[in-house]
């Protein structure tokens, strides 16, 4: 079915009551009617807060009608509601395997919209009631001192004397990549990302990227997808780039991460199948979980062991007019701080629940997320305006990690997992299977 066919079937769903579905059964029928109110839900909740809608690329007229005459929040809730008790009344039975899980995957959505409904009417939640409504995982919080031996291990790696964070912060300081360098390299991280990908994942015809920095932003990065397989890649130049960070974006942000996964999204489920529920994208859902995590996932999946800091040495160094001779010891640091990851989640929950101070939030980030202070509050700012959505970056590599390696030891296994993972209606609870 064409998209525009089915944009068309769908709408007529929402006037006229019926689907042409409803031939397979009255359950995709009713799954139907759900979608289409749910994207409307959406739409409309992203007009009662920016940055709400990551994406779009349905009717253009929802979003107009969205944009013109929003519902109030109160009455959004009761919608949300609403959907949630629809999808509770659809009888597994007469679904195909398919259909249950996008029965599955909208109960999550409609889920997270409840609860950040809630938070934009001013209810408050823990941080980890918080993570559990929006992303369908609740997540474990060490305490900080479980990383401490993991700070003991680094102390070893990073050169000279003294404070930790600021030894570390002045060796990479040594591994940035100069601004008039800055362009090509990125680019030729991307590219290398995307043919890693493409030797395992047959991409949408006509796929593309456009890339732009900017500044001002409380993120490294960011992908924009327009839709159509084309998404615009932001790189924010606030602070120095270090030179890890090109093969590291590229494959987060293109490939296999948001543009393969949304270019995937649009053409296996928007296109074919009609799931009209696939062409929006709410920041605070399950979905992002998945999104965030395969993101990170696929960078060790492109690149898996020495293969990340072997390319960076020979490819990017070079590019970057840095010594190649020190890449093995730039890409061990890394790989060390790669442990501290989920200290960003004590720190995040204990400064957003209350029990941490601003102050005290910035200096445990410099600590044990091994930075300077000036990057310690830009991670801040960010923690600050996205909150729990934290989790959904190291938490979430994690499980889709297990869930990627369960498929065995070979790497066309694990990308034909990855592959699938992207292109179908996966839940957090999928990533346990």
């Amino acid at each position: 079915m064409k998209f525009r066919h089915a944009v068309a079937t769908l709408a007529a769903i929402a006037a006229l009551g019926t689907s042409a579905s409803a031939l397979a059964s009255p359950g995709s029928e009713k799954l139907d009617k759900v979608a289409v109110d749910f994207v409307r839900l959406t739409l409309e909740a992203g007009e009662r807060e920016p940055g709400y809608v990551d994406a779009y690329y349905g009717p253009k007229d929802w979003q107009a009608a969205a944009k013109g005459s929003p519902r109030p929040v109160s009455v959004l809730r009761k919608e949300a509601d609403r959907l949630q008790a629809l999808l509770a009344k659809i009888p597994d039975e007469g679904l195909t395997a398919d259909q249950r899980r996008r029965k599955l995957f909208l109960k999550g959505q409609v889920k997270a919209a409840q609860t950040r409904l809630a938070m934009i009417a001013g209810d408050k939640f823990s941080f980890q009631d918080e993570a559990e409504g929006l992303f369908g995982v609740r997540p474990v919080i060490k305490p900080l001192k479980a990383y401490d031996p993991i700070l003991a291990r680094i102390d070893k790696l990073a050169p000279g004397k003294g404070d930790l964070a600021a030894r570390v912060d002045a060796f990479q300081a040594g591994y940035v990549i100069p601004t008039d360098r800055l362009e090509p390299v990125m680019k030729a991280g991307i590219a290398a990302c995307k043919a890693k990908t493409e030797a395992h994942i047959k991409l949408p015809e006509g796929e593309r990227f456009d890339l732009s920095f900017v500044t001002k932003k409380p993120w490294s990065g960011y992908n924009w997808y327009q839709g159509g397989a084309h998404s615009l890649i932001e790189i924010n130049t606030d602070l120095p780039i270090y030179i890890s960070r090109a093969l590291d974006l590229g494959c987060h942000e293109g490939y296999p991460g948001h543009h393969v996964l949304n270019a995937l999204l649009e053409e296996k489920l928007t296109k074919e199948k009609g799931w009209v529920e696939f062409s929006v994208y709410p920041l605070f859902s399950p979905q992002s979980l998945i999104a965030e995590g395969s993101a990170n996932y696929g960078i060790e999946l492109a690149f898996p062991g020495k293969a990340k800091t072997d390319f960076e040495r020979d490819k990017l160094y070079p590019l970057a007019g840095l010594d190649p001779k020190t890449a093995a010891a730039y890409g061990a640091l890394m790989d060390a701080k790669a442990a501290l990851a989920q200290s960003e989640l004590t720190i995040a929950a204990a400064y957003l629940d209350g029990k941490m101070s601003k102050p005290e939030a910035v200096k445990a980030l410099a600590k044990y997320g091994l930075s300077s202070t000036a990057r310690a509050e830009k991670r801040l700012s960010f923690i600050e305006t996205y909150r729990a959505y934290i989790i959904n970056y190291s938490l979430g590599q994690d499980l889709v990690r297990a869930h990627v390696e369960r498929a065995g030891k070979s790497e066309t296994a694990r990308w034909k997992a990855m592959e699938r993972l992207l292109s179908e209606p996966t839940t957090p609870a999928d990533l346990a299977r």
